[in-house]
């Protein structure tokens, strides 16, 4: 009998521990985010951007809008949003599957940010070292690759090109600005 007990609680111990196990496995993508993407998460699938009403999936960096009713996958935004500021927008991160499939849904639930005109932290302005993994950033860290970082203390100062044009903010704060933002949910 002590036997049977014994297995049992084995095998119960072995079920319960193999959530436990997929809990802890991190999926970390803060190098693949773009610097106009919102300070704070360590991983993100995708933006919603509820001022042009399109996605941006962060995995193969291509926004995702509507054209004549069906959705359209590309690197760049279409012309008419050629001049939109990505930095100023408000970005709401999305960590589940396909989430322009719901679209109403984020619609709904976003839509009162359309003509937002707070400020979100974005990766750009972020004086967190963790971000020294995004290529552009000004603590970016090349390990070899690409651009020399930049170790000083001094402000990165941008080109007009990056459409932010001003240098990072030193002095602010990490802070997420709206209870959605907390969380890492979108």
């Amino acid at each position: 009998m002590k036997k049977i007990i014994i297995v049992a609680v084995l095998l119960m111990t072995s079920i319960f521990s193999i959530p436990a196990k997929a809990q802890i496995s991190l999926n970390i993508n803060i190098g693949s985010q773009p610097l106009w993407g919102p300070t704070g998460y360590d991983h993100v699938d995708y933006y919603y951007i509820p001022a042009i009403d399109a996605y941006y999936y962060v995995p193969s960096g291509q926004y995702i809008y509507l054209t004549n009713g069906r959705w359209t996958w590309n690197r760049n935004l279409p012309p008419a949003y050629g001049n939109f500021n990505l930095y100023n927008a408000y970005k709401v991160v999305i960590n589940k599957p396909k989430p322009y499939l719901q679209h109403s849904t984020y619609v709904r639930q976003y839509g009162k940010y359309k003509n937002w005109s707070g400020k979100q932290t974005v990766i750009r302005d972020s004086r967190d070292n963790r971000y020294s993994v995004v290529k552009g950033h000004s603590l970016y860290k090349n390990n070899g690759r690409g651009t020399p970082s930049r170790n000083d203390n001094r402000p990165a100062v941008r080109s007009n090109n990056d459409r932010g044009g001003r240098p990072a903010n030193n002095n602010r704060p990490e802070r997420k600005d709206h209870p959605e933002q907390r969380g890492g949910r979108g």
